[in-house]
């Protein structure tokens, strides 16, 4: 652009110089040509434009924007035409709570109030995107600057509107799944009525006051401390059961023992124990009494 307003400038002074004395008037049509060469090489320059990877293009020429996108890389166009850059990439929003964390210096955490009436902290992360064809209606509603307009406020709402409907014990733990799923549907239709894409949506970290934590602190302890003593009962019960079936086993033995076993029986497993032995021995049976005499020739 301002090497064709320069171009205008040169063959103005051109002509200007053709109306002049004589000696310079020859000067005129040199300065003319200059003119003409800077002019074309601005009007080829200004009717090209590079459209980076990862971005859209919108033409606006004064004050009407063009519905249709340039894509990347080389561009023709009209010399006139200011093109306004749209990153179509996937790109970030962080509500934290630590400073330097966000993209709003210091504390931008969301502060919500649960159900029961406590106030609760909620660290967000929004992952979304510009829909390209939306790109030229988001510069003529919204502009640029949709990041601060549309995509904080919305998300710092929709988080405040859902969490009215659980507990504060609840979104730390047993519903911060649902808690994030509702949030991310309602975020969702707002963006998509805007011409943005809602990737992910991440819900960080969610704080709860102080007296709450103790008292789930407290409650985490006495369940485990339940749990290890159910632990301990159940081993004494196995212990005591084992103890109970060695006992029944012993006193059923002891009355084979006593009731069961024959003197033959007896002889028989004599004899067995001696003929397995590795001693060499000489058994002399005492018909009379029916037991055994067992020499031992070592001895």
């Amino acid at each position: 652009m301002y090497l064709i307003v320069i171009g205008i400038i040169v063959i103005v002074i051109g002509f200007a110089l053709a109306k002049a004395d004589p000696q310079i008037r020859v000067y005129s049509s040199v300065v003319k040509i200059v003119g003409i060469a800077v002019l074309v090489i601005g009007l080829l320059v200004a009717s090209l434009v590079q459209i980076e990877p990862g971005e859209v293009g919108v033409q606006k020429l004064f004050g009407k924007v063009n519905n249709t996108t340039l894509e990347s890389g080389l561009n023709f166009i009209n010399p006139l035409v200011e093109v306004v850059p749209f990153n179509i990439k996937t790109q970030n929003y962080t509500m934290s709570g630590k400073h330097d964390e966000g993209d709003v210096s210091g504390d931008d955490a969301i502060r919500v109030l649960s159900a029961d009436g406590l106030e609760v902290v909620v660290d967000l992360t929004v992952l979304y995107r510009v829909v390209s064809a939306q790109a030229p209606r988001i510069l003529k509603e919204i502009g640029t600057d949709y990041k601060n307009t549309i995509v904080r406020p919305i998300c710092r709402t929709k988080i405040r509107d859902n969490a009215v409907y659980y507990d504060a014990v609840a979104l730390y733990s047993t519903k911060r799944d649902e808690f994030q799923g509702k949030i991310f549907a309602t975020i969702d239709k707002d963006f998509k009525d805007r011409g943005l894409f809602l990737e992910q949506l991440l819900v960080r970290n969610i704080t709860l006051p102080e007296s709450v934590k103790t008292t789930i602190e407290s409650k985490i302890n006495a369940e485990q401390d339940a749990q290890k003593m159910t632990f301990v009962l159940q081993k004494e019960k196995q212990e005591a059961e084992r103890k109970r079936v060695e006992a029944q086993g012993i006193a059923d033995y002891q009355k084979i023992l006593s009731t069961g076993l024959s003197d033959k029986q007896l002889q028989y497993e004599m004899i067995k124990a001696i003929a397995t032995s590795p001693n060499a021995k000489l058994i002399i049976m005492d018909t009379k009494k029916s037991m055994p005499i067992i020499l031992n020739p070592d001895k």
